[in-house]
């Protein structure tokens, strides 16, 4: 059963979860913990777990994390993804998660644009590993020289450019439902014909 909590027990929470992070054991579930779903789960839960007062929610809270509506695009995705279909430019995701990301695109309006999906856990690896993105590239009938990528961690999507992809690492602090600046990826494509 729901209930309210309020800011400062959140923020509390907050800050006991990133400090566990130091912690050995927590540190530990961390390691290829995208490359299976069952890695990922226990990464999660074990990291919620470590603190006191979500260890008795740390499966629930995993759960929640996989849940669609959970999730908050950025207010730019779907006006930037359409302009690009708008484009033909075919559009891949390639994603370190435990869990297939189609049904939260679907959720929010946005599958219909992506032709290609690849999943680190399907793959036993993680990014930065280039065969990830050579794989995306496959799946679209691209070349990888023909492709951009557009990430948001440098280390790990840095695996595109080692895979011979022209790469675009978006920066860091933007909050979910925020403007993202992904109007930046429409200027490093070729101009738009109908401008």
């Amino acid at each position: 059963m729901p209930y309210a909590v309020d800011d400062v027990a959140v923020d509390g929470w907050l800050t006991a979860l990133a400090t566990v992070l130091t912690d050995p054991g927590v540190r530990a579930a961390q390691h290829a913990r995208d490359t299976s779903a069952r890695a990922h789960r226990h990464a999660f839960t074990t990291w919620y777990a470590s603190v006191p007062a979500l260890a008795p929610y740390a499966e629930a809270l995993y759960e929640q994390l996989r849940t669609p509506e959970h999730w908050l695009p950025y207010a730019d995705s779907a006006r930037t993804l359409a302009a690009l279909a708008g484009r033909g430019v075919a559009v891949g995701v390639v994603s370190d998660v435990g869990w297939d990301l189609r049904p939260t695109f679907a959720h929010h309006g946005l599958a219909e644009y992506v032709g290609a999906w690849v999943h680190s856990f399907e793959h036993a690896t993680e990014k930065p590993d280039p065969l990830l993105f050579r794989h995306a590239c496959d799946l679209l009938g691209l070349a990888p020289a023909q492709t951009l990528m557009v990430g948001d961690h440098p280390a790990k999507d840095g695996g595109g450019a080692l895979a011979g992809l022209r790469s675009y690492v978006l920066p860091s602090g933007a909050a979910p439902g925020g403007i993202r600046g992904l109007d930046a990826v429409l200027r490093l494509l070729a101009p738009d014909p109908a401008v």
